[in-house]
């Protein structure tokens, strides 16, 4: 279940239920780095931002240090936007993508996806399939970092249900598919993102970060 609306980063302390993930979507600009991500962070738990300490796995997947940890994030940007996903007692994951063309869409699929996906994907009209490839793409990636796996991992060894049916995922090479869940975050209609995570289904409540904070 989805619920959404507009916050600037003053009412970011509204209480983060044990039961919900809070998603936002933000302005971001390269040269700002993670300073907007830390920012966020850092109402959430009542600190300064130069004091979070933020570390990497193995695979690259940053996450706050001690005494922190139990706060739980997850983030992505593609051009000028980016979501955050924010939870405790999961590990979200969370990918976007901004929708243009992708000629090449069809052939990434048909060298990295699983047979049934790119076939799947081969059917559909070409005005359809770019949006299509990007909810595979995006959902692939955001179990991979709920995961804290990069793309070496290998996008053939989970497998999706293709657009138009709602994304699922049907197939996790060493673990149990129907143990994740998996939802497409509609921010607007310029961009596709997913969000994914092992365990039982949560509220997720959709919100902005005003341009201004």
């Amino acid at each position: 279940m989805c619920s959404s609306g507009d916050r600037t980063l003053a009412k970011v302390t509204e209480p983060l239920g044990d039961d919900e993930i809070h998603v936002w979507w933000l302005a971001y600009q390269r040269e700002r780095g993670r300073a907007p991500l830390r920012r966020v962070l850092s109402a959430y738990l009542g600190e300064p931002a130069e004091a979070l300490v933020l570390h990497e796995g193995p695979h690259g997947r940053p996450a706050l240090a001690a005494p922190h940890g139990e706060l739980a994030f997850n983030w992505s940007h593609s051009g000028r936007r980016a979501v955050l996903a924010v939870a405790r007692g999961i590990a979200p994951g969370i990918d976007v993508e901004h929708l243009r063309p992708r000629p090449r869409g069809l052939e990434i699929a048909q060298r990295f996806f699983c047979a049934p996906e790119s076939q799947a994907l081969s059917r559909l009209d070409p005005s359809r399939r770019d949006e299509a490839f990007l909810s595979l793409w995006t959902a692939k990636e955001a179990v991979l970092k709920a995961l804290g796996r990069g793309l070496a991992f290998g996008l053939d060894r989970l497998q999706f249900s293709v657009p138009p049916e709602p994304v699922r995922l049907l197939r996790l090479e060493g673990d149990d598919a129907a143990a994740w869940q998996v939802e497409a975050l509609a921010f607007d209609p310029t961009h596709v993102a997913t969000l994914a995570w092992r365990g039982r289904p949560r509220r997720i409540r959709l919100m902005t970060l005003a341009e201004t904070a």
